[in-house]
């Protein structure tokens, strides 16, 4: 069925196709018609931050920004759902045109610049919550807010989200708000990390309630920063930690319309980057933290693939555009074999 609708919705402009996507998902929920897109997906529950995923495969932030359609995107048969990037104030993002398919290599170009409702409209989204499984909110700087304050923006956030979400992520590595992806590195990482520690504690004591903190960070990072961050991320007792973000490496579909666009690129040509960083990632962190792993997950075998480089659950983005809610059984199914096989 999907393939159908998947027909009408690439023949539209990108944007207004994801627009009117999540609109119709939402409705389907609301209608209980949800069922009708999707075959049941069994449960294979794993554990992740302290959190117990009814299934380790996950929807990545960006999909539904402004949780605006995550009670749907749930009922689909998704483990865990992940809505933002979110920023303290509203934001119109970059001009439009900003969103690109590369249907040549079953790949997306984006550069939309964090644009949302605030965090203020997405905590009345969230509040009206019937999604029973495990929610985390994704949090980042507005465009115009300075590098070095990133992390007075991050913590407003987590003030806002604390009391919804089941765990948070803050996002360092999207390519598309200038000067961000510095946060990932040197002594930028370690102010951010040491300032939402902090603020995770004093919420954790407010709330009566300990959320999880994970930091999601980009593939185009050099073996030296990887083993600087993963040092990072064990030294302020982060949650978890999310690989990867999209890349900004280009060569693979530079040939191919829209190949060129400014933005960051997901889809099938990230799925080796992604991998691999995910494979240097849980080498330096020496399983002191899990990794949710993230690009180009298309099938079952991908999925399974970032299990085996150390990932202890996945999360799907461009697959499921491409694919619809065919890839998440197939994702599940595959993790649960490989688990499976490797008890033995």
């Amino acid at each position: 069925m999907y393939s159908y609708l998947r027909k009408a919705l690439f023949a539209l402009d990108p944007e207004l196709a994801h627009t009117l996507s999540l609109d119709a998902i939402g409705a389907a929920e609301r209608l209980r018609l949800v069922s009708l897109f999707n075959k049941p997906v069994a449960d294979d529950p794993v554990e992740l931050m302290g959190l117990t995923l009814p299934n380790p495969v996950g929807l990545a932030a960006g999909l539904d920004k402004n949780a605006q359609a995550f009670n749907g995107l749930g009922a689909l048969g998704f483990g865990f759902i992940e809505v933002g990037t979110v920023t303290p104030r509203p934001q119109p993002g970059n001009p439009q045109p900003r969103l690109f398919r590369i249907e040549e290599a079953e790949a997306i170009v984006n550069r939309m610049g964090f644009n949302n409702l605030g965090v203020e409209y997405l905590v009345q989204r969230v509040m009206r919550r019937r999604y029973g499984g495990v929610l985390g909110i994704n949090v980042g700087k507005n465009f115009d807010t300075p590098v070095e304050r990133a992390a007075d923006d991050y913590c407003v956030c987590m003030d806002k989200v604390y009391a919804h979400a089941d765990y948070i992520t803050a996002n360092v590595s999207s390519p598309n708000t200038k000067g961000l992806r510095n946060l990932q590195f040197g002594d930028s990482l370690n102010r951010l990390l040491g300032a939402i520690k902090e603020k995770q504690q004093r919420l954790a004591q407010q709330h009566d309630r300990y959320v999880p903190l994970a930091v999601k960070i980009a593939p185009d990072i050099e073996n030296d920063d990887i083993e600087q961050i993963a040092a990072a991320l064990r030294e302020f007792e982060i949650d978890g930690v999310i690989a990867t973000n999209t890349t900004i490496d280009k060569s693979s579909v530079a040939h191919l319309p829209h190949g060129r666009e400014e933005g960051g690129l997901s889809g099938k040509p990230l799925r080796d980057k992604s991998t691999e960083v995910i494979a240097r990632l849980a080498k330096a962190l020496r399983g002191e933290l899990p990794i949710i792993g993230v690009g180009g997950i298309f099938d079952g075998e991908s999925a399974a693939e970032k299990i085996r480089a150390g990932a202890t659950a996945v999360q799907i983005y461009t697959g499921f555009i491409y694919r619809g809610p065919a890839v998440i059984r197939e994702a599940v199914e595959a993790i649960a074999l490989l688990r499976r096989q490797s008890a033995d």
